[in-house]
């Protein structure tokens, strides 16, 4: 099923694995090209206005990203990292199947074309490889990030972010698509210590409008945060 933008995991993913950060490093600076520059300006999909020649670090792509799910960012991280976007989709595809994803395609960075699939099964697998990386875990649990052009913050496309101990991770939606949500939570268990929980919610009221879809994986994601919280807290140490 298409997973529209919670496909900007496996880019992070990807563009992390190839330039990882250590704490505190933003990396090398990544010139924007005149076509994400123009791709800034689209009325139908989500971008993030930057201008040619503007010099941004990895980081601070990565921040636009994954915060307000920057299409436009998506595809200059592919160009940057391998050249074009097909070739990059062929790296997200050979990191799928590195990770066991045996039943996701991926065929661009963004999540925009319907021709990327995946299943919840496979996303979670991702999830918990790339939740395990310092860098792509503090940009996701992040409220929101300042404007490429310094004239303000933008927030998080998460809404479900600080609430019930959720830390992030991606929201996803499209008319084919659906809502889409993968999530990270921390919940105590019955011992007092904090578990990381890990959910993938897809395909919610497809169809419909992006901002339908999206309303109901929060509503069904927040249910399952709840629910899963609940049930650690009445368990013993160690989630038994």
């Amino acid at each position: 099923m298409p997973i529209a933008s919670v496909t900007k995991v496996m880019t992070a993913y990807v563009i992390l694995r190839g330039h990882p950060l250590r704490a505190g490093e933003h990396g090398p600076d990544i010139t924007v090209d005149q076509q994400a520059a123009d791709e800034s300006v689209s009325g139908v999909e989500s971008s993030v206005p930057v201008r040619e020649g503007q010099r941004l670090s990895e980081r601070r792509l990565l921040e636009l990203l994954l915060i307000p799910s920057g299409n436009n960012i998506a595809r200059l991280l592919a160009r940057w990292d391998a050249g074009s976007q097909e070739a990059f989709a062929d790296k997200m595809n050979r990191a799928a199947r590195s990770l066991g994803m045996r039943r996701t395609t991926y065929t661009g960075a963004s999540g925009l074309e319907p021709t990327t699939t995946s299943t919840s099964a496979d996303q979670l697998t991702l999830a918990r490889q790339v939740m395990r990386d310092p860098t792509f875990r503090s940009i996701v649990a992040m409220p929101d990030t300042v404007a490429p052009d310094r004239s303000g913050r933008i927030p998080n496309s998460n809404a479900l972010l600080g609430t019930d101990g959720v830390i992030g991770v991606k929201t996803g939606s499209s008319t084919p698509a659906g809502g889409n949500l993968m999530w990270a939570a921390t919940a105590p268990d019955g011992g007092g210590r904090d578990r990381l929980v890990l959910g993938v919610v897809l395909r919610q009221e497809p169809d419909t409008s992006p901002r339908q879809g999206l309303e109901a994986a929060f509503t069904h994601s927040s249910a399952l945060i709840k629910g899963v919280r609940q049930w650690l807290g009445a368990t013993g140490p160690g989630g038994r």
